[in-house]
């Protein structure tokens, strides 16, 4: 009775204390006419009632849970061989653990069947009981006890798995249901697929007793994908088997090998005869298929040698031959079939060389009709109506490409112009179309009706050729294409057609939101294509009307997020790529450019938003190998749900663009534009805050030309510094003005994520700019210290010139005082003649005199004259020296006074030495 205290305990803390009701008062008679009652006949009677008074009512359910289940386990346990009364407590356990339908149910009613499963499952004896029901010979005690065990999984999981774990032998009796009659082996399986789906140690343990053996079993007496729902079931036990297990599916490829799950993929019978349950079979084998391909959990260490031997037993078992007969060859397949064989060939070839090779080698059709297996899936890209289709397919050239230069180089050798189709469809079946002449003219389809779905697809099939490969990029550069009328236009490179079909999707004012993808892609293999590649830069600059387009792009509030950061993007990469010194065309004007059309706060401003887009945010959320959610037989979904892709559910998260770019923005995709954003923003400051300079700075330049006077030279000098200081106030305020402006954008950031990053950036930005001031200070100073230095030297010989010419000044004097002194003395001597004794001729000694003065003093005043002149030129140098040396903060007086104590110095030390002599 400890049961039915419990379970009184917990219905009073539901329903309080209230009086019994006419139900419970009915189920307690029936319960008393069980346990008491003499007749085998009543009681019988009895149980079948409460059976089914129990499997109508919610409050029967808990007026049995009340003081029932004692009752019923005892007839379990004690009465085995009344077949009927055991048959009965079986049917009622069922009917009090079945949940009433809620159509019927008020809604403020309890489920009364999850309060009987939580206290049936809370004695592990109770479950102990009913798996050694399932020895007894009855067919209906054995059906009815795996219906009650799934009901007490499907509402108490975690104690019915515990129990079944520490009962002896209970996984091994659940197993042998599996042979049973088909009844009881159907309802086996979905009660072992229940109890797998997350208990590790029941998967082994179910692994150990060879379920891999009745599985396969089952499904081949089933007709393989032909079968009903039971193969659905025996697909799904076996994904939970190998799930995340590496050692299960090594287990099954060294015993059974992967034969039996591929041979589920053979088309039977009428092959364009596609049942929705054929369907779900085949999406539930491939999905298999996928995690063997996948090789087990991503926390293993011995993923990846699992996955790589899974792979490559795969292929030699032929199974890429069963995925392109399923995928590509039966026109007849559900598109979700398609698109998941398209996911496994494009996961069995990611990464794996030789698989690569072989689906590059792969040949379809027969006879004139053979093209490659790469072409079939390019002409299903460019033809099928199916956005999903497209996608899936897409992968496939994805992971061909990826890090497979020789696979990229082999497709790009193949693309050659062709002449322009004079048939209605450029698309039609010729076989014997190369792949890239087939790629280039899915690209100039929409010329002629004016549609781009098909240019992008080819688009996005171009980008993964060109990825990382930048002898590709160069080959594709080189591609010229003829107008679609020849007289009409002129030829123009690919490059640039790709960048006129983007002005023309951006012109398209369509009401039609499920081709709102045309202009990403599109943006997408631009971007993809400039990685690394100046000439491609060099290309699309080439026009001027390409970089204003692309301007008013990314200033364009119409345009989606994603499409404005894409732009942002193509138009950084024309800077961190630009190795161009044209005017015009060189880094400088695109920074130039951008700074003019719209500031850089706005500019940098589009890679946030963009990050912050759904595409962007999810792309690096979701995991690589969450596709779509897997099929159960309760999650089975309807035929329109099979056909295509559901987008209302991202449309209704707030996202503008087509939710189908998730898939094609993969992260690979998303973290090259995150890098790239790094690289452009510091490139970007970089080039704004060190503008190209007006003035080449020249060694040789500082230096005296020849022929050159003294005058030019210090006005060439004047003009050149001039420049300079030009240069840097203009340098000054361009780096103020970048630091304002990214501080002003740091202040409108609403998030603390962009707060943060515009902190750095201004931070960096700083940094950068006083260490750039005072890296170019220092070289100023320097050539200012050597500009002085220059005329230093020029004023001390322009002293030595005075000097030289203040001695000769006092020559000439000395000179003139010895004439003074012969005319004395000869005054002298004629005075003496005069007192002699005879009579003599006297010349007439003041006439010689006055005439020898004048001749000396006509020559004093020549040479004063020339020296008087050199000494005012030499003074107007000196004074001009003067203003340029007060102009440069040299103090004139301070270096006069030092060169005056040198010379007094020198003059001290001449008279010593002349006394000493």
């Amino acid at each position: 009775m400890d049961l039915a205290s419990r379970y009184k305990g917990v219905v009073g803390l539901v329903f309080g204390d209230n009086p019994s009701s006419n139900e419970d008062s009915y189920i307690q008679r029936l319960l008393d006419r069980i346990s008491n009652g003499t007749l085998p006949d009543d009681r019988r009677t009895a149980i079948v009632e409460l059976q089914s008074v129990v499997a109508e009512s919610n409050a029967a359910q808990l007026a049995f849970g009340a003081s029932g289940f004692p009752v019923v386990v005892g007839i379990l346990k004690d009465q085995r061989d009344d077949v009927e009364m055991v048959r009965g407590a079986l049917e009622t356990l069922l009917g009090a653990l079945t949940p009433i339908d809620h159509a019927r149910a008020q809604k403020t009613e309890v489920h009364a069947a999850l309060l009987n499963s939580d206290l049936l499952s809370r004695e592990a004896e109770n479950i102990t009981l009913l798996l050694s029901l399932l020895e007894e010979e009855d067919f209906y005690v054995r059906y009815y006890t795996l219906q009650i065990l799934t009901a007490l999984l499907m509402n108490s999981q975690n104690r019915l798995q515990e129990a079944i774990l520490t009962t002896p032998r209970g996984i091994t009796r659940l197993m042998d249901m599996l042979m049973d009659r088909e009844v009881i082996r159907n309802e086996a399986l979905l009660l072992l697929t229940h109890l797998t789906r997350e208990a590790e140690e029941i998967q082994k343990i179910v692994v150990f007793e060879g379920a891999f053996e009745k599985i396969f079993s089952i499904i081949k007496e089933e007709g393989g994908s032909d079968g009903d729902v039971v193969v659905q079931d025996c697909l799904e036990l076996l994904k939970n088997l190998l799930r995340n297990s590496s050692s299960n599916q090594i287990l099954l490829r060294e015993t059974m090998g992967f034969e039996p799950i591929i041979s589920v993929l053979k088309l039977r019978g009428i092959t364009y005869k596609f049942t929705q349950q054929k369907t779900v079979n085949l999406l539930c084998a491939l999905e298999t298929i996928n995690m063997l391909i996948m090789g087990g959990a991503v926390t293993d260490p011995g993923k990846d040698s699992n996955k790589l031997a899974n792979r490559t037993v795969l292929v030699q078992k032929k199974l890429l031959d069963h995925l392109l007969m399923l995928g590509v060859e039966s026109q007849w397949s559900p598109v979700a079939v398609r698109c998941m064989t398209f996911k496994c060939i494009g996961d069995l070839v990611d990464g794996h060389p030789k698989n690569r090779d072989i689906l590059a080698s792969k040949v379809l059709g027969e006879d004139r009709q053979a093209e490659p297996a790469l072409n079939s899936i390019l002409r299903i890209i460019l033809q099928t109506s199916s956005i999903q289709e497209f996608v899936a397919a897409d992968y496939v050239f994805k992971s061909f490409c990826e890090k497979n230069r020789e696979g990229q180089a082999m497709l790009a050798s193949t693309l050659i112009p062709q002449p322009h189709p004079t048939t209605r469809d450029p698309l039609e079946d010729d076989v014997n179309m190369s792949f890239g002449s087939m790629l280039l003219r899915g690209i100039c389809s929409g010329e002629t009706d004016g549609d781009l779905e098909t240019c992008c697809r080819a688009a996005s099939i171009l980008s993964h050729v060109l990825k990382d490969n930048i002898q590709c990029k160069e080959k594709a550069l080189k591609i010229v294409l003829e107008s679609h009328v020849p007289s009409m236009g002129t030829p123009e490179p690919l490059f640039q057609r790709i960048v006129r079909y983007l002005a023309v999707a951006s012109s398209m004012k369509s009401k039609d939101n499920s081709k709102s993808y045309i202009q990403q892609i599109i943006l997408k293999l631009l971007v993809t294509w400039t990685v690394d590649c100046p000439a491609a830069v060099q290309c699309f600059l080439d026009s001027r009307n390409h970089l204003t387009y692309l301007l008013d792009l990314v200033a364009n509030p119409s345009a989606t997020v994603c499409i404005r950061g894409l732009a942002s993007i193509l138009l950084g990469e024309c800077v961190i790529y630009n190795k161009s010194n044209e005017n015009g065309k060189d880094a400088f004007a695109v920074v130039d450019a951008v700074s003019q059309k719209m500031g850089l706060t706005t500019y940098f401003s589009k890679f946030e938003e963009m990050q912050s887009s759904f595409i962007f945010s999810s792309s690096s959320e979701r995991p690589r190998e969450d596709h779509h959610k897997p099929l159960t037989r309760t999650a089975t979904p309807s035929e329109a749900e099979i056909e295509d892709v559901d987008v209302a559910g991202a449309m209704d998260k707030g996202s503008e663009d087509h939710p189908m770019l998730t898939s094609l923005f993969d992260p690979s995709f998303t973290g090259l534009v995150k890098s790239l954003e790094g690289s452009i923003r510091e490139r970007i400051v970089d080039v704004y805050s060190r503008p190209k300079s007006e003035v080449a700075v020249v060694p040789a330049d500082l230096e005296q030309r020849s022929g050159e006077n003294e005058k030019d030279y210090i006005n060439r000098l004047k003009a050149f510094i001039a420049k300079q200081c030009s240069e840097i106030q203009n340098l000054l305020a361009r780096n103020a003005a970048l630091a304002e402006d990214v501080a002003s954008s740091g202040r409108s950031e609403q998030s603390q994520g962009s707060e943060q990053r515009a902190s750095t950036v201004m931070d960096k930005v700083q940094m950068d700019s006083i260490k750039r001031e005072l890296q170019e200070t220092s070289q100023r100073l320097e050539t200012i210290k050597t500009e002085k230095a220059m005329i230093e030297s020029e004023a001390s010989e322009y002293k030595s010139i005075a000097a030289k010419l203040e001695s000769d000044l006092k020559g000439l004097s000395d000179a003139y005082n010895s004439l003074e002194q012969a005319n004395y003395r000869l005054e002298k001597e004629v005075r003496s003649l005069k007192g002699g004794e005879g009579p003599m001729e006297i010349p007439d000694v003041e006439a010689i005199k006055e005439e020898v003065r004048k001749e000396a003093q006509k020559e004093s005043e020549d040479e004063l004259n020339d020296l008087l002149v050199c000494l005012g030129q030499e003074e107007s140098k000196v004074e001009k020296l003067t203003a340029k040396l007060v102009e440069l903060g040299v103090d004139v007086d301070k270096l006069l006074e030092d060169i005056g104590d040198v010379s007094e110095a020198q003059g001290e030390s001449e008279e010593d030495d002349d006394d000493d002599q």
